[in-house]
């Protein structure tokens, strides 16, 4: 399936190689779980969640990685993120594919991100 044909979360996720679907659903339950009345849509041709009609936080999957937008250095530091843990560069952190979701990291990201939207 091309990104162009990209209608919703599902067939984002089914897009995806075989190895990367389990992550990226397993991320989409935790996003959903941490922000219930988040709207569910797809912006920029990737996941993203709303709340009052304002984008809060976005995830994509990728080769060797998936990542979570935007992030910010003070959203870092007040999550205690472990430095070296993650990659971490323009408003994006990248998680492997290969290792174990983060799921308490990413519900507090997802979290935070609503709370500070100011929402």
């Amino acid at each position: 399936m091309t990104k162009a044909a990209v209608m919703s979360v599902t067939s984002y996720i089914a897009g995806q190689p075989r190895s990367a679907r389990a992550v990226l659903t397993r991320v989409r339950r935790i996003i959903r779980r941490a922000i219930p009345d988040a709207e569910e849509v797809i912006s920029y041709k990737i996941p993203t969640y709303k709340l009052h009609g304002r984008a809060v936080l976005y995830f994509a999957g990728w080769k060797a990685h998936y990542s979570l937008y935007p992030v910010s250095a003070g959203l870092i530091a007040a999550l205690d993120v472990p430095a070296g843990k993650y990659e971490i560069r323009n408003s994006t952190i990248r998680f492997p594919l290969d290792k174990p979701v983060p799921a308490a990291l990413i519900a507090r990201i997802a979290k935070h991100r609503a709370c500070s939207a100011g929402l």
